[in-house]
């Protein structure tokens, strides 16, 4: 078995996992199913946005509504493909009525988090939103950080606004693009050690 069919196993059992453990059951109730991942599982870039929404929760994948086609559309931008990264949310079941992830949601998905990282082990971890930068890169301000990369606990993050962020806010697209456009730079700037 090579390495990438191996990892794709671990996400696999990881997955049975949750739906064993079932870390929110009010959560799970509400929801049509587990939306736990999609992408190639030796992505180097990782992309994590909060929970998933009424189409992610319908089809089973991250970012398949509108905030999903703005991320496919900008992925084309840097010549990227979904199939390349790997795209995931830190809570796995739709909240009711799309609302926030609650603080307590958010930690007890973030074990399960933590372990997709340490599988796929992505050289850059993107953060979409403030939900998901506040869990991995405490204490930061999105709007005064966003597009600026930061070394923490061993991970290089970038963290950027949410991509539903611009469809209710024409101003954001523009911002949203130019700091997607530093993906490849940043992620070249990590495989030649200069970062």
């Amino acid at each position: 078995m090579n390495a990438v069919a191996a990892k794709q196993q671990q996400l696999d059992a990881l997955q049975k996992r949750i739906q064993v453990e079932d870390p929110t059951p009010e959560l799970r109730d509400g929801a049509t199913q587990l939306v736990f991942g999609d992408g190639s599982a030796a992505a180097e870039i990782m992309f994590i946005g909060e929970a998933p929404g009424k189409h992610e929760d319908e089809q089973g994948k991250p970012f398949v509504g509108a905030a999903g086609k703005f991320l496919n559309e900008m992925l084309g931008m840097i010549n990227l493909e979904r199939q390349d990264v790997y795209i995931t949310n830190i809570v796995k079941y739709r909240p009711p009525n799309n609302r926030d992830p609650l603080p307590n949601e958010k930690n007890a998905f973030l074990p399960f988090l933590q372990e997709q990282l340490a599988i796929i082990q992505p050289k850059l971890i993107v953060t979409l939103g403030r939900h998901s930068m506040d869990v991995l890169l405490p204490g930061l301000k999105i709007s005064q950080v966003h597009g600026q990369p930061k070394r923490y606990k061993g991970h290089v993050y970038l963290p950027l606004f949410h991509p539903a962020a611009a469809l209710y806010n024409g101003g954001m697209r523009q911002t949203l693009i130019d700091d997607f456009a530093l993906i490849p730079v940043i992620v070249e700037k990590i495989n030649k050690g200069t970062y």
